[in-house]
């Protein structure tokens, strides 16, 4: 018979990632993957923040000019390759550590790879609207991100 109503139960709901996987040496997750998840855990927000500032740099400069420098440039492909090295970590901690994770985590990851050589691809085409382009386009990785994180919570 399970709790009556008055004892109260607390269910947790299930982690992002199953931090426990078997390994033939019979422990869970070896120190180096510890160390990696632990660093793709905390990527996640600098990913998200980075993208988060671009795409709102990017659109407070197509409103007012004088926020279009060349650092913003160097913002957005600093951003951009915070989600490449993000998505590295994931795939070694895949491939590497044998972590396993729902499968929407791995496609967000995906599509915010995606979605940055769509923005790269476009760049020359919507050269009047760029800062369009980008802005929205960091703020829709951003998104991306967050959605990974949050999935399956």
């Amino acid at each position: 018979m399970g709790p009556s109503p008055s004892e109260g139960t607390t269910e947790r709901a299930a982690p992002l990632f199953r931090t426990r996987v078997d390994f033939p040496s019979g422990t869970s997750v070896p120190p180096v993957g510890a160390r990696i998840l632990g660093l793709h855990e905390w990527w996640a927000w600098v990913t998200i923040v980075a993208n988060g500032l671009t795409g709102a740099w990017c659109l407070a400069a197509h409103w007012w000019a004088p926020l279009r420098v060349r650092a913003l440039w160097w913002f957005v492909i600093a951003a951009e390759v915070a989600v490449v090295v993000q998505v590295a970590l994931g795939v070694q901690l895949l491939a590497g550590q044998g972590l396993q994770v729902p499968q929407f985590h791995v496609f967000y990851g995906f599509v915010a790879i995606v979605a940055i050589a769509i923005l790269y691809g476009y760049r020359s085409q919507l050269l009047a609207w760029q800062y369009l382009l980008y802005g929205f386009g960091g703020l829709f990785v951003m998104g991306l991100a967050i959605r990974a994180m949050t999935v399956n919570h």
